[in-house]
């Protein structure tokens, strides 16, 4: 089966790992999920994640995080979808819950938070925001 889009498919396999309070979910490895990973990772919304397989058919491995048995992501949105691309300029950046969510972006110096990117000054394509 072709996927075309990774990062939805991961987003979503998220959100049913935490519903169905699962400890770890498995997605199709990309460089675009691995660095969304990493972002997820140091901001403190997931435990850790690991790459398993060799070659063009590598799977990440994502443990997910709970606290006092509630899941730590509550809400995980995918804003820059393939058909619709949304770019945001770091003045016209918004803040996602008030300040307490995160947004994801793909910028010219690589993926980070909204929180980095507005400290690098550097705008870019809002991929999901985090609450």
């Amino acid at each position: 089966m072709s996927m075309n889009d990774l990062l939805s498919d991961m987003i979503a396999r998220i959100k049913n790992g935490q519903k169905a309070r699962l400890a770890q979910v498995n997605c199709r490895a990309s460089k675009l999920s691995a660095n969304v990973l990493e972002v997820l990772k140091n901001e403190g919304y997931i435990r850790d994640y690991r790459m398993i397989g060799e070659g063009a058919k590598k799977d990440i491995e994502i443990d997910l995080k709970y606290h006092e048995g509630e899941p730590v992501i509550k809400e995980i949105n995918r804003v820059s979808k393939p058909g619709r691309r949304t770019y945001e300029s770091i003045k016209d950046l918004p803040k996602f819950f008030n300040g307490l969510g995160i947004a994801i972006l793909s910028t010219s110096k690589g993926v980070m938070s909204d929180f980095e990117a507005r400290n690098a000054n550097v705008g870019g394509e809002v991929l999901c925001s985090v609450f």
